[in-house]
This record gives C-alpha cells, structure tokens and sequence, in this order.
C-alpha cells in the first residue's frame, strides 16, 4: 500500500456506483495493482456494494477513487482532468486507444483530450 511519503502525486476520482468497474478499466489501460476496500454489508437500495475507497498504482500514475460522492455538488469525474505526459506518438496512442477505442483524433497534435466511458477528462501531452 502507498503511503504519503511513497506517492509524491495522486488523483482522486468520485463516482457512482461504478467505481470498481472504472478502475478495473484504468488498470486494463496502464497496468499496475489494484486495491478496493467496500462495506462489509450491502446497503439499502444499491445493487452493489459502494466501493469505500479503491486505488490503482502504476509506473505511471496512481489513482484513487471512491463511490461515495459528498452532497455539495460535486458531479462523476470532479472537475478535472488527468494530465498524462507521454514520450512518444506511439506510447500516447497505446493509452487513446485502450481509454477511448476508435479515437477521432489527430494525433500530431502537442496536447490531446479525451473523455472516457466514466465521464473522466484526460489530457495526454508530448
């Protein structure tokens, strides 16, 4: 597990109810270990058992997440984007194409965006 003074940078990202599919995703795309923890007992009305707090460490990046969003507002995906500085087209296509299949985009470009099937902004960068 990460400790504060392992992880020098992290992202967290509020979901609901599928944050443990959406990380699973992120894993799929950028590899690395991934840890949830849930409640012990379903709760009232949710199919699901609510995702506490989960993370995923790679090489690359770390991402926290959790499907307990607060009542002030906040909407699926904060608001925010995650900047990922990749060295090379062929490295950043890799992650367009795992995030977003079938990618309109230029990919000459300096900074591309994308968003993700979770409403996630990522900003890739050369």
């Amino acid at each position: 597990m990460p400790t504060a003074q392992t992880v020098k940078s992290a992202f967290f990202i509020t979901f609901n109810g599928n944050c443990k599919e959406a990380l699973s995703f992120y894993q799929s795309c950028f590899g690395g270990e991934l840890h949830i923890d849930t409640f012990t007992t379903p709760m009232n009305g949710l199919t699901e058992t609510p995702v506490i707090t989960g993370f995923l460490t790679s090489n690359i990046i770390t991402i926290y997440g959790s499907d307990l969003v607060a009542d002030n507002g906040r909407r699926i995906g904060n608001f925010m984007a995650i900047y990922v500085h990749c060295t090379n087209h062929k490295e950043r296509l890799s992650y367009l194409e795992k995030l977003a299949p079938k990618p309109q985009l230029y990919v000459s470009e300096k900074l591309i965006e994308i968003s993700d099937v979770f409403d996630v902004v990522w900003l890739f960068g050369i």
